[in-house]
Protein backbone atom coordinates (compact mmCIF):
# COMPACT_ATOMS: atom_id res chain seq x y z
CA UNK A 1 0.00 0.00 0.00
CA UNK A 2 1.29 3.37 -0.89
CA UNK A 3 1.40 6.18 1.84
CA UNK A 4 -1.55 8.80 0.81
CA UNK A 5 0.81 11.86 1.17
CA UNK A 6 -0.82 14.95 -1.18
CA UNK A 7 -3.81 16.58 -0.96
CA UNK A 8 -4.78 15.48 -4.58
CA UNK A 9 -4.29 11.62 -4.31
CA UNK A 10 -7.81 10.21 -4.47
CA UNK A 11 -9.91 13.38 -4.50
CA UNK A 12 -12.95 11.86 -5.14
CA UNK A 13 -12.53 9.40 -2.27
CA UNK A 14 -12.14 12.40 -0.34
CA UNK A 15 -15.19 14.50 -1.86
CA UNK A 16 -17.47 12.10 -1.33
CA UNK A 17 -16.55 10.88 1.79
CA UNK A 18 -18.75 13.43 4.12
CA UNK A 19 -21.78 12.23 1.61
CA UNK A 20 -21.40 8.78 2.46
CA UNK A 21 -20.67 9.62 6.03
CA UNK A 22 -23.67 11.44 6.52
CA UNK A 23 -25.79 9.06 4.82
CA UNK A 24 -25.34 6.51 6.93
CA UNK A 25 -25.74 8.69 10.02
CA UNK A 26 -29.19 9.81 8.69
CA UNK A 27 -30.15 5.96 7.88
CA UNK A 28 -28.56 3.70 10.28
CA UNK A 29 -26.42 5.25 12.65
CA UNK A 30 -29.14 4.37 15.81
CA UNK A 31 -26.33 5.39 18.91
CA UNK A 32 -27.82 6.70 21.57
CA UNK A 33 -25.99 8.93 24.08
CA UNK A 34 -27.47 11.66 26.52
CA UNK A 35 -25.49 14.16 25.03
CA UNK A 36 -25.85 14.07 21.20
CA UNK A 37 -27.30 16.61 20.00
CA UNK A 38 -26.85 18.67 22.99
CA UNK A 39 -25.84 22.47 22.91
CA UNK A 40 -25.38 23.75 26.21
CA UNK A 41 -21.57 24.12 26.35
CA UNK A 42 -21.23 23.32 30.18
CA UNK A 43 -22.84 19.79 29.42
CA UNK A 44 -20.68 19.32 26.63
CA UNK A 45 -17.83 20.45 28.18
CA UNK A 46 -18.53 18.12 30.82
CA UNK A 47 -19.09 14.83 28.97
CA UNK A 48 -15.73 15.48 26.87
CA UNK A 49 -13.62 15.92 30.12
CA UNK A 50 -15.21 12.64 31.54
CA UNK A 51 -14.91 10.89 28.13
CA UNK A 52 -11.20 11.52 28.05
CA UNK A 53 -9.10 8.01 28.86
CA UNK A 54 -12.35 6.82 30.12
CA UNK A 55 -15.20 4.42 27.73
CA UNK A 56 -18.29 5.78 27.30
CA UNK A 57 -20.51 3.14 28.69
CA UNK A 58 -18.16 4.01 31.88
CA UNK A 59 -18.85 7.27 31.46
CA UNK A 60 -22.45 7.47 30.87
CA UNK A 61 -22.76 7.26 35.38
CA UNK A 62 -20.53 9.58 36.12
CA UNK A 63 -21.78 12.49 33.64
CA UNK A 64 -25.46 11.89 34.75
CA UNK A 65 -24.26 11.90 38.51
CA UNK A 66 -22.45 15.40 37.56
CA UNK A 67 -25.24 17.01 35.84
CA UNK A 68 -27.65 16.13 38.65
CA UNK A 69 -25.26 17.27 41.66
CA UNK A 70 -24.00 20.85 39.22
CA UNK A 71 -26.61 21.74 37.13
CA UNK A 72 -24.59 24.46 36.54
CA UNK A 73 -20.95 25.63 35.97
CA UNK A 74 -21.81 28.08 39.19
CA UNK A 75 -22.39 25.03 41.37
CA UNK A 76 -19.84 23.34 40.18
CA UNK A 77 -17.40 26.09 40.50
CA UNK A 78 -18.63 26.56 44.51
CA UNK A 79 -18.88 23.23 45.60
CA UNK A 80 -15.58 21.89 47.71
CA UNK A 81 -12.83 19.79 45.92
CA UNK A 82 -13.70 17.24 48.54
CA UNK A 83 -16.79 16.83 47.68
CA UNK A 84 -15.45 16.77 43.49
CA UNK A 85 -12.97 14.39 43.85
CA UNK A 86 -15.42 11.98 46.01
CA UNK A 87 -18.00 12.44 42.75
CA UNK A 88 -15.16 11.80 40.12
CA UNK A 89 -13.88 8.67 42.22
CA UNK A 90 -12.82 5.26 40.06
CA UNK A 91 -12.72 7.85 37.13
CA UNK A 92 -9.05 8.02 37.26
CA UNK A 93 -6.56 10.35 35.48
CA UNK A 94 -7.64 12.99 38.50
CA UNK A 95 -5.60 15.72 36.66
CA UNK A 96 -9.04 15.69 34.88
CA UNK A 97 -10.55 16.44 38.13
CA UNK A 98 -8.57 19.45 39.24
CA UNK A 99 -8.63 21.03 35.58
CA UNK A 100 -12.35 20.72 35.38
CA UNK A 101 -12.66 22.42 38.99
CA UNK A 102 -10.01 25.01 38.35
CA UNK A 103 -11.82 25.90 34.58
CA UNK A 104 -15.30 26.16 36.16
CA UNK A 105 -14.03 28.33 39.13
CA UNK A 106 -12.52 30.44 35.94
CA UNK A 107 -15.74 30.50 34.09
CA UNK A 108 -17.93 31.42 36.71
CA UNK A 109 -16.13 34.19 38.61
CA UNK A 110 -13.97 35.82 35.60
CA UNK A 111 -16.06 35.30 32.73
CA UNK A 112 -19.50 35.12 34.95
CA UNK A 113 -20.59 31.95 33.90
CA UNK A 114 -20.77 32.47 29.82
CA UNK A 115 -18.92 29.72 28.41
CA UNK A 116 -16.31 30.86 25.75
CA UNK A 117 -17.92 30.87 21.93
CA UNK A 118 -15.07 30.59 20.12
CA UNK A 119 -12.34 27.62 19.23
CA UNK A 120 -9.51 30.02 20.32
CA UNK A 121 -10.53 30.67 23.69
CA UNK A 122 -12.13 27.21 24.10
CA UNK A 123 -8.67 25.93 23.61
CA UNK A 124 -6.83 28.36 26.05
CA UNK A 125 -9.13 26.98 29.11
CA UNK A 126 -7.41 24.69 31.70
CA UNK A 127 -7.53 20.81 30.76
CA UNK A 128 -8.93 21.36 26.54
CA UNK A 129 -6.56 20.19 24.04
CA UNK A 130 -7.36 20.50 19.98
CA UNK A 131 -10.04 17.59 20.20
CA UNK A 132 -12.27 18.53 23.40
CA UNK A 133 -11.68 22.39 22.34
CA UNK A 134 -13.47 21.14 18.60
CA UNK A 135 -16.14 18.90 20.01
CA UNK A 136 -17.04 21.79 22.00
CA UNK A 137 -17.08 24.53 19.45
CA UNK A 138 -19.25 22.21 16.95
CA UNK A 139 -21.40 20.88 19.32
CA UNK A 140 -22.41 23.91 21.05
CA UNK A 141 -21.46 26.58 18.67
CA UNK A 142 -21.54 24.65 14.90
CA UNK A 143 -17.87 25.83 14.45
CA UNK A 144 -16.34 24.25 11.49
CA UNK A 145 -13.20 22.56 13.50
CA UNK A 146 -12.99 18.73 13.37
CA UNK A 147 -12.33 16.31 15.89
CA UNK A 148 -9.58 13.91 16.07
CA UNK A 149 -9.66 10.84 18.53
CA UNK A 150 -8.92 7.36 18.63
CA UNK A 151 -12.36 6.26 16.20
CA UNK A 152 -11.01 8.97 13.95
CA UNK A 153 -8.12 8.03 13.66
CA UNK A 154 -8.69 4.38 12.87
CA UNK A 155 -11.74 5.40 10.29
CA UNK A 156 -9.32 7.91 8.30
CA UNK A 157 -5.97 5.08 8.32
CA UNK A 158 -8.28 3.16 6.95
CA UNK A 159 -10.63 4.24 4.36
CA UNK A 160 -7.33 6.01 2.66
CA UNK A 161 -4.86 3.90 3.83
CA UNK A 162 -2.91 5.63 5.74
CA UNK A 163 0.26 4.04 7.20
CA UNK A 164 1.90 7.37 9.06
CA UNK A 165 2.04 6.75 12.54
CA UNK A 166 -1.05 8.26 14.71
CA UNK A 167 1.47 8.55 17.70
CA UNK A 168 3.94 10.86 15.98
CA UNK A 169 3.81 14.34 15.26
CA UNK A 170 3.96 14.22 11.51
CA UNK A 171 1.05 11.51 11.47
CA UNK A 172 -1.00 14.01 13.95
CA UNK A 173 -0.71 16.91 11.81
CA UNK A 174 -0.98 14.92 8.76
CA UNK A 175 -4.72 13.26 10.02
CA UNK A 176 -5.87 16.42 11.26
CA UNK A 177 -5.25 18.12 8.08
CA UNK A 178 -7.22 15.29 6.52
CA UNK A 179 -9.50 15.74 9.29
CA UNK A 180 -10.68 19.44 8.46
CA UNK A 181 -10.64 18.84 4.90
CA UNK A 182 -12.52 16.83 4.56
CA UNK A 183 -15.59 18.24 7.23
CA UNK A 184 -18.59 19.44 6.24
CA UNK A 185 -18.08 23.03 7.11
CA UNK A 186 -22.11 23.38 7.02
CA UNK A 187 -23.38 20.76 9.70
CA UNK A 188 -20.04 20.22 11.70
CA UNK A 189 -21.66 19.26 14.68
CA UNK A 190 -23.11 16.38 12.87
CA UNK A 191 -20.70 15.72 11.08
CA UNK A 192 -18.02 15.44 14.37
CA UNK A 193 -20.74 13.18 16.15
CA UNK A 194 -20.94 10.96 12.85
CA UNK A 195 -17.71 10.19 12.14
CA UNK A 196 -17.17 9.06 16.40
CA UNK A 197 -20.29 7.23 16.03
CA UNK A 198 -19.03 5.36 12.86
CA UNK A 199 -15.37 4.23 14.22
CA UNK A 200 -17.28 2.96 17.78
CA UNK A 201 -19.72 1.13 15.61
CA UNK A 202 -18.64 -0.08 12.16
CA UNK A 203 -15.23 1.19 11.90
CA UNK A 204 -14.22 -0.95 15.38
CA UNK A 205 -10.63 -1.69 16.69
CA UNK A 206 -11.30 -5.70 16.33
CA UNK A 207 -13.91 -7.35 13.80
CA UNK A 208 -15.26 -4.37 12.06
CA UNK A 209 -18.32 -4.56 10.27
CA UNK A 210 -16.55 -4.14 6.91
CA UNK A 211 -19.20 -6.22 4.63
CA UNK A 212 -21.55 -3.29 5.75
CA UNK A 213 -19.58 -0.87 5.41
CA UNK A 214 -20.59 2.25 3.19
CA UNK A 215 -17.10 2.74 2.15
CA UNK A 216 -15.83 -1.31 1.62
CA UNK A 217 -16.12 -0.41 -2.23
CA UNK A 218 -13.50 2.56 -1.59
CA UNK A 219 -11.76 1.99 1.88
CA UNK A 220 -7.87 1.18 0.90
CA UNK A 221 -7.44 -1.13 4.02
CA UNK A 222 -10.36 -2.86 3.24
CA UNK A 223 -9.40 -3.37 -0.75
CA UNK A 224 -5.95 -4.84 0.24
CA UNK A 225 -6.58 -6.77 3.49
CA UNK A 226 -4.45 -4.27 5.82
CA UNK A 227 -7.79 -4.00 8.28
CA UNK A 228 -5.26 -5.22 11.20
CA UNK A 229 -2.53 -3.50 10.08
CA UNK A 230 -4.19 -0.19 10.29
CA UNK A 231 -4.08 2.49 12.12
CA UNK A 232 -0.53 2.42 13.08
CA UNK A 233 1.46 3.29 16.25
CA UNK A 234 4.61 4.17 16.13
CA UNK A 235 5.85 4.02 19.90
CA UNK A 236 6.47 1.53 22.20
CA UNK A 237 4.82 2.04 25.86
CA UNK A 238 7.10 1.17 28.88
CA UNK A 239 5.34 -0.29 31.88
CA UNK A 240 7.04 0.71 35.20
CA UNK A 241 6.47 -1.42 38.16
CA UNK A 242 5.75 -0.22 41.62
CA UNK A 243 4.97 -2.04 44.93
CA UNK A 244 2.56 -0.08 47.34
CA UNK A 245 2.51 -1.68 50.94
CA UNK A 246 0.13 -0.32 52.65
CA UNK A 247 0.08 0.03 56.42
CA UNK A 248 -3.90 -0.45 58.03
CA UNK A 249 -3.48 1.16 61.06
CA UNK A 250 -5.99 0.77 63.82
CA UNK A 251 -6.08 2.65 66.95
CA UNK A 252 -8.77 2.64 69.57
CA UNK A 253 -11.56 1.92 66.42
CA UNK A 254 -10.01 4.32 64.25
CA UNK A 255 -7.74 4.12 61.19
CA UNK A 256 -4.69 5.95 59.61
CA UNK A 257 -4.96 7.37 56.61
CA UNK A 258 -3.38 10.61 54.61
CA UNK A 259 -3.79 12.64 51.71
CA UNK A 260 -1.45 11.99 48.86
CA UNK A 261 0.59 15.19 47.53
CA UNK A 262 3.27 16.42 45.34
CA UNK A 263 3.28 15.56 41.28
CA UNK A 264 3.38 11.59 41.49
CA UNK A 265 -0.26 10.04 40.60
CA UNK A 266 -3.42 10.03 42.66
CA UNK A 267 -2.89 13.49 43.49
CA UNK A 268 -5.36 14.72 46.45
CA UNK A 269 -6.48 11.42 46.95
CA UNK A 270 -6.42 9.45 50.34
CA UNK A 271 -4.78 6.70 51.04
CA UNK A 272 -3.14 4.62 54.60
CA UNK A 273 0.12 5.04 55.18
CA UNK A 274 2.42 3.15 52.57
CA UNK A 275 5.44 2.03 51.79
CA UNK A 276 6.78 2.25 48.25
CA UNK A 277 9.29 -0.64 46.72
CA UNK A 278 11.10 -1.70 43.64
CA UNK A 279 10.61 -4.87 44.24
CA UNK A 280 8.34 -7.42 45.86
CA UNK A 281 8.98 -7.90 49.87
CA UNK A 282 7.84 -9.81 52.78
CA UNK A 283 5.86 -8.66 55.55
CA UNK A 284 8.53 -8.85 57.96
CA UNK A 285 10.88 -7.00 55.81
CA UNK A 286 8.03 -3.85 55.19
CA UNK A 287 7.71 -3.81 59.14
CA UNK A 288 11.11 -3.35 59.45
CA UNK A 289 10.89 -0.90 57.16
CA UNK A 290 7.89 0.78 58.76
CA UNK A 291 9.95 0.89 62.07
CA UNK A 292 12.63 2.70 60.80
CA UNK A 293 9.87 5.47 59.03
CA UNK A 294 8.55 5.66 62.58
CA UNK A 295 5.36 4.19 61.59
CA UNK A 296 5.44 1.46 64.17
CA UNK A 297 6.81 1.23 67.34
CA UNK A 298 8.51 -1.77 68.64
CA UNK A 299 6.64 -4.88 70.82
CA UNK A 300 3.48 -1.80 70.50
CA UNK A 301 1.38 -3.57 67.51
CA UNK A 302 -0.18 -6.71 66.02
CA UNK A 303 -0.27 -7.77 62.56
CA UNK A 304 -3.60 -8.94 62.31
CA UNK A 305 -3.67 -9.84 58.47
CA UNK A 306 -2.07 -9.38 55.44
CA UNK A 307 -4.21 -9.26 52.31
CA UNK A 308 -3.98 -11.03 48.58
CA UNK A 309 -1.62 -8.70 46.09
CA UNK A 310 -4.30 -5.89 44.31
CA UNK A 311 -3.52 -4.41 40.51
CA UNK A 312 -4.58 -1.19 38.96
CA UNK A 313 -2.61 -0.95 35.51
CA UNK A 314 -2.33 2.96 34.31
CA UNK A 315 -1.02 3.82 30.87
CA UNK A 316 2.82 3.97 32.01
CA UNK A 317 2.47 2.01 35.45
CA UNK A 318 1.53 -1.16 36.90
CA UNK A 319 0.69 -0.67 40.86
CA UNK A 320 1.01 -3.98 42.69
CA UNK A 321 -0.45 -3.01 46.19
CA UNK A 322 -0.65 -5.00 49.23
CA UNK A 323 -2.63 -4.44 52.54
CA UNK A 324 -1.13 -5.30 56.53
CA UNK A 325 -3.75 -4.68 58.87
CA UNK A 326 -2.01 -3.61 62.17
CA UNK A 327 -3.65 -2.94 65.41
CA UNK A 328 -1.56 -0.44 68.00
CA UNK A 329 -1.05 -0.38 71.02
CA UNK A 330 0.21 3.04 70.93
CA UNK A 331 0.13 5.42 67.92
CA UNK A 332 3.07 6.21 65.76
CA UNK A 333 6.01 8.51 66.23
CA UNK A 334 5.28 9.72 62.93
CA UNK A 335 1.91 11.04 61.93
CA UNK A 336 2.77 14.19 60.04
CA UNK A 337 -0.02 14.14 57.81
CA UNK A 338 -2.09 11.49 59.05
CA UNK A 339 -5.50 11.61 60.31
CA UNK A 340 -7.64 9.08 62.29
CA UNK A 341 -10.89 7.98 61.10
CA UNK A 342 -13.97 5.37 61.89
CA UNK A 343 -14.69 2.63 59.07
CA UNK A 344 -17.49 4.66 58.13
CA UNK A 345 -16.05 7.98 58.45
CA UNK A 346 -13.79 6.82 55.44
CA UNK A 347 -16.66 6.66 53.09
CA UNK A 348 -16.58 10.40 52.63
CA UNK A 349 -12.79 10.22 51.59
CA UNK A 350 -11.73 9.87 47.81
CA UNK A 351 -8.94 6.51 47.05
CA UNK A 352 -7.51 5.37 44.38
CA UNK A 353 -8.77 2.51 42.87
CA UNK A 354 -6.76 0.10 44.14
CA UNK A 355 -7.64 1.15 47.48
CA UNK A 356 -11.78 0.76 46.75
CA UNK A 357 -10.80 -2.67 45.43
CA UNK A 358 -9.30 -3.36 48.91
CA UNK A 359 -12.74 -2.16 50.61
CA UNK A 360 -14.82 -3.70 48.06
CA UNK A 361 -13.36 -7.21 49.30
CA UNK A 362 -13.47 -5.94 53.06
CA UNK A 363 -16.65 -5.07 53.36
CA UNK A 364 -16.93 -5.67 57.16
CA UNK A 365 -14.48 -2.39 57.29
CA UNK A 366 -18.36 -0.40 57.26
Amino acid sequence: MQKQTQKEDRPDQKRHFSTLLLQWNKRKNKRQMPWKGEKDPYKIWLSEIILQQTRVDQGLAYYHQFIETFPTVHQLAKASDSKVFKLWEGLGYYTRCRNLIATAQYISSDLEGKFPDTYEKIIGLKGIGPYTAAAISSFAFNLPHAVVDGNVFRVLSRIFGIDKPIDSTEGKKYFIQLANEILDKGQPGIYNQAIMDFGAIVCKPVAPLCTECVFNKTCLAFLHNKINELPVKGKRISIRKRWFYYLELMYESKIAIQKRTGKDIWNQLYEFPMIETANEETVNKILELAKKKGLLREKSYEVIAASSVFKQQLTHQLIVGQFIKIKLRKRPDNCNGVIWRTGRELKKFSFPKCINQYFDHKATLF
